[in-house]
């Protein structure tokens, strides 16, 4: 099925109510409207090429257009169509407004994007029905800090970061774990972000005598710190988060560190690579995760009885394309798919443990 095959199947989706009522049929909430159309597209195709490669299933799309209003409109049409389980949403605010009314029609979620801690955090309080294949926002913060408790502990290493909540709250979770380990760093500081040059900052760590350090920052800064050291002949091993993985303005120089999810196209074999080639999709970004999804999904409704659905979300390992699969009490995929690279000029390539 090609891409254009796949975007034709899923507007006659919208409307075709399923050929059985013994066969379960799905919902596939996705952003197809405003700034994150691309991502929801994404997400869309490979919810979309998982079922219908997989199975006969039904599949109803709803555009949740990444907003409160758009994830109470999709999970109404999601009820209304007696689905069995939805697949999707990327943006909290859409999916905390489909959740209560998804929950209340015993109709769980299984979400490949949205990362938001709280979700699963308060299930206890909540009930909501709510799966994630996809990493919560703490696992990429415990990847980074055990990588640099294990990895650093005979190195002088500082931490920096950008003021940012995002950058200050990695840090200071790579610095927690560091002190629990037992060794603290030599510097810690806030520096200021989006300068030209990042010679002061490099500066203060030479003197005091780092020769790593980890910045809870974005790409161009972590680019430019690394270039200006290298200017200035000072051996100083750089890393940071997933956020180097964005589109920068300046040139990553090669060694640069990285904790970061795995590229999809060197964990996939070839028979999945030409699955997606066939339908004419690219295997980044949310469409390996929602293709998995779709996997779970699948194997969780071969008993179409809501509670046996749950049992077997709360309790089976699933096999899917991106690996194995099995969700904690809470939820939340189990175990931390993290890794650490190395950018070696041209792309990040996996560190061996």
């Amino acid at each position: 099925m090609t891409r254009n095959a796949v975007r034709a199947a899923l507007l006659s989706a919208v409307v075709a109510w399923p050929a059985s009522a013994q066969q379960p049929s799905y919902g596939i909430a996705a952003p197809l409207s405003g700034p994150v159309a691309p991502l929801g597209e994404q997400l869309r195709d490979g919810a979309w090429l998982g079922l219908s490669s997989l199975s006969s299933a039904t599949a109803y799309l709803a555009d949740d257009g990444c907003e409160a209003e758009g994830g109470e409109r999709a999970a109404n049409q999601f009820v209304e169509k007696n689905v069995a389980i939805v697949i999707g949403f990327l943006c909290t605010e859409a999916a905390e407004a489909a959740l209560p009314i998804l929950t209340e029609a015993n109709i769980p979620v299984l979400s490949p994007g949205v990362r938001t801690d709280s979700l699963t955090r308060n299930q206890d309080k909540t009930g909501y029905l709510f799966f994630r294949n996809a990493p919560r926002t703490g696992h990429e913060a415990a990847a980074a800090a055990r990588i640099v408790a294990s990895r650093w502990r005979e190195e002088l290493f500082a931490i920096v970061d950008d003021g940012t909540i995002y950058g200050r709250e990695l840090a200071e979770a790579v610095r927690f774990a560091a002190e629990q380990s037992g060794i603290e760093p030599v510097f810690v500081d806030t520096y200021r972000p989006q300068l030209d040059n990042q010679i002061a900052l490099v500066g203060r760590l030479r003197r005091a005598g780092a020769t790593h350090v980890f910045v809870g920052g974005d790409r161009d800064d972590v680019a430019i710190i690394a270039r200006d050291a290298r200017e200035l002949d000072y051996s100083l091993t750089v890393a940071g988060g997933e956020a180097l993985r964005a589109p920068g303005n300046e040139p990553l120089p090669a060694g640069v560190l990285m904790v970061g999810l795995p590229d999809w196209d060197r964990r996939l074999d070839q028979a999945d690579l030409e699955r997606f080639r066939a339908a004419e999709l690219v295997p980044e970004g949310y469409v390996v995760p929602a293709f998995a999804a779709a996997q779970i999904a699948l194997a969780a409704t071969r008993d179409d009885d809501p509670e046996a659905i749950l049992r077997a979300l709360r309790d089976m390992r699933f096999d899917t394309i991106a690996g194995p699969v099995k969700f904690d009490a809470n939820g939340d995929l189990g175990g931390n798919p993290y890794e650490l690279f190395r950018w070696d000029g041209t792309r990040f390539v996996p560190v061996e443990s």
